[in-house]
């Protein structure tokens, strides 16, 4: 019983806690590439999709032959509607949905959504097509705010086991200044550089089904005068038939159930590799500071002055990623080089993984493109479009990576604002989305035009920001309540005497009041 029970000499405790540690820092890097893993088959399936969708509801022959008088032009133009509209709406439910049901289940939930969009594929209907498209834009901006909250909150779980023996790790204080940020700006490039590999694989099934049923460059753009920066609209004339013959509908099912299939596997990915981002006191902590305080702070977070000098690049950034894919690609890929070369277009875009290096590229593409005009059908110019593609997607990818980040860094101590300061990032950007859907009929000079002064308008603030910053000008941060550990419904373990009497109790939460009180008088006048 001694030999059982007394200390054991091969035993080494600093060892064996070195030990656990890694396997904890292994886990979190498993959790950066589960949701980047999964991010990207989420968007691979549903751009994949919706691409192929387009496409053969755009054909006038595909509509009468297969659905008649169903009216599946209108029921596209709301199902855009809804996927682009609703996400306007996302500050309003956000941060709520995140602290009820936490990042992980969030994830899980929204790519369920998608998957369910997918499934009702199979019977195309207004009634099927429209709800699942409102419900995607209704998971749009809860599900990238809790993508940019997890990958940040997983470089902060990071920090803490690599440095499990600081005394502030210990004693889970607040991180210092700038302790994390070399792990936030390599798992934000990490996500990206995965989740861009969406773009790649979305052109599967076009290229793989639809490509051989496509017509030919000189019938599609038959009507077509025009390309490039003169054009108004979308592509003046072009045909309203692209295919030769119609595809099989068991081939189209065999194509939607596979992409059923991955669908689901995100789904399993989310659930069963994705481990959580808080401890669960943590969890207890965020959610306990009143539903109503939760609504309201993404409001007052807009009072720091980095958030609205960041903004227009938010803003920015929503345009320029649905001007890429609807506006260049169509106006000026399709509309050159014939629609069945829009593949590769996009996959030469997704193969290129600091936000002004960014910035600097798409400044002078957009130069570019305001001087291009070039007549339909001239294969000579693929070169010169593919190189355009390559640089605009090099800009895309630092820019994306750079503002995700430099959210991450401003905030890398603050663990629970992350998902209010990203829901307001995603939500500017949803904006953005919505105005690229409602200038589809303005002419390409315009467009080029409002993308050029946003992102010069960006650059600015930018800079005014970072001088801030240097200055040390102290931003004006909502103050988060604290949590109210003593609630009907669960017991939460405190540090304190857990014998102390409701006198003695509320004697102290009596003077905590009084003080908080005291400081936020004082935080007002000095502002």
């Amino acid at each position: 019983m001694e030999e059982f029970l007394g200390p054991q000499a091969q035993y080494n405790e600093e060892e064996e806690e070195r030990k656990y540690y890694r396997r904890k820092r292994l886990g979190v890097i498993k959790n950066v590439a589960a949701s980047s893993f999964g991010a990207m088959i989420v968007y691979s399936v549903y751009m994949g999709l919706l691409q192929m969708q387009l496409t053969l509801h755009y054909d006038m022959t595909y509509r009468e032959v297969k659905y008649s008088n169903l009216g599946l032009e209108d029921i596209d133009r709301k199902m855009l509607m809804g996927i682009n509209v609703t996400p306007i709406i996302g500050l309003l439910y956000t941060p709520v949905l995140i602290r009820f049901l936490g990042i992980k289940w969030m994830m899980f939930l929204a790519s369920g959504i998608y998957a369910l969009f997918v499934s009702t594929n199979y019977w195309e209907r207004y009634y099927t097509l429209v709800p699942s498209a409102v419900a995607i834009g209704v998971a749009i901006v809860p599900f990238w705010a809790s993508l940019g909250s997890y990958i940040t909150r997983m470089a902060q779980q990071y920090y803490e086991y690599a440095n499990y023996k600081e005394e502030h790790v210990q004693e889970q204080r607040k991180l210092p200044k700038g302790a994390c940020y070399s792990y936030i700006i390599t798992f934000q490039s990490i996500f990206f550089v995965i989740f861009n590999l969406s773009f790649v694989f979305a052109e599967f099934p076009m290229r793989l089904v639809l490509h051989e049923y496509l017509h030919e460059n000189s019938h599609v753009l038959c009507n077509v005068k025009t390309c490039g920066a003169a054009i108004k609209g979308i592509i003046p004339g072009f045909n309203s038939t692209v295919l030769r013959n119609l595809p099989r509908s068991m081939l189209l099912i065999e194509v939607e159930s596979i992409l059923m299939g991955f669908a689901f596997l995100a789904m399993i990915i989310f659930l069963l590799l994705c481990g959580p981002a808080y401890r669960p006191t943590e969890e207890i902590d965020l959610r306990s500071i009143g539903w109503g305080n939760i609504f309201q702070l993404p409001f007052k977070h807009l009072r720091d002055y980095r958030l609205r000098l960041l903004c227009p690049f938010f803003i920015y950034s929503g345009l320029e990623m649905l001007f890429i894919i609807s506006g260049f690609s169509l106006s000026y890929g399709v509309c050159i080089l014939g629609i069945k070369t829009l593949w590769l277009l996009i996959l030469v875009y997704a193969r290129w993984v600091c936000l002004m290096g960014g910035a600097a590229v798409h400044g002078v593409l957009l130069v570019v493109l305001l001087a291009m005009t070039v007549k339909p059908n001239s294969p000579e110019y693929l070169g010169p479009l593919l190189v355009i593609m390559v640089l605009w997607g090099l800009g895309s990818a630092l820019n994306k990576t750079g503002v995700s980040t430099v959210v991450g860094l401003l905030y890398a101590e603050e663990k629970e604002r992350l998902d209010f300061v990203y829901t307001i990032y995603h939500w500017w950007q949803a904006i953005a989305i919505f105005v690229v859907y409602l200038w589809s009929q303005m002419p390409m000079r315009a467009k080029l035009s409002i993308l050029l002064a946003t992102l010069l308008l960006a650059c600015c603030c930018y800079w005014v920001m970072e001088r801030r910053v240097a200055q040390k000008v102290k931003p004006r941060m909502p103050r988060i309540p604290r949590p109210r550990h003593k609630v009907k419904g669960y017991r939460y373990l405190e540090e304190d005497n857990s014998d102390e009497s409701d006198s003695e109790g509320s004697e102290e939460d009596d003077d905590e009041d009084e003080e908080e009180r005291t400081e936020e008088d004082e935080r007002v006048v000095e502002e």
